[in-house]
């Protein structure tokens, strides 16, 4: 879990998620090198950086869930993450598939000054 003021939203992005898994993706390997868990609360995204942590917010029942981006993807028009299928759960999205989020990056929050 994140700290209250550990982390602020540097941007904000809107579009489609969906859900993969190591039975969808093939096996456990990821753009990363990390292994792909279905628990993990880890995501794919086109352009962000490995280790970014971003928060997707489920915008038909406002869910949220924070993840870490560890692998590429989704290569499919008008979606902007995926989310490992236990993501989805919390989520509330593994029976629909794709649901419209805001992905909302985070970077660590500055030091307060003394």
């Amino acid at each position: 879990k994140l700290r209250k003021n550990e982390y602020r939203v540097q941007s904000v992005q809107h579009g489609k998620a969906s859900w993969y898994s190591i039975k969808t993706n093939y096996g456990t390997a990821t753009a990363s090198g990390e292994r792909l868990r279905n628990d993990a609360p880890t995501a794919a995204h086109k352009t962000l950086p490995m280790g970014t942590k971003v928060r997707v917010i489920n915008m038909a029942n406002n869910k949220s869930e924070v993840v870490t981006i560890n692998d590429r993807g989704p290569y499919i028009k008008g979606r902007i993450i995926d989310v490992t299928i236990g993501t989805a759960e919390k989520l509330g999205f593994v029976n629909t598939g794709v649901v419209p989020v805001k992905v909302e990056v985070l970077s660590k929050a500055e030091e307060p000054e003394s």
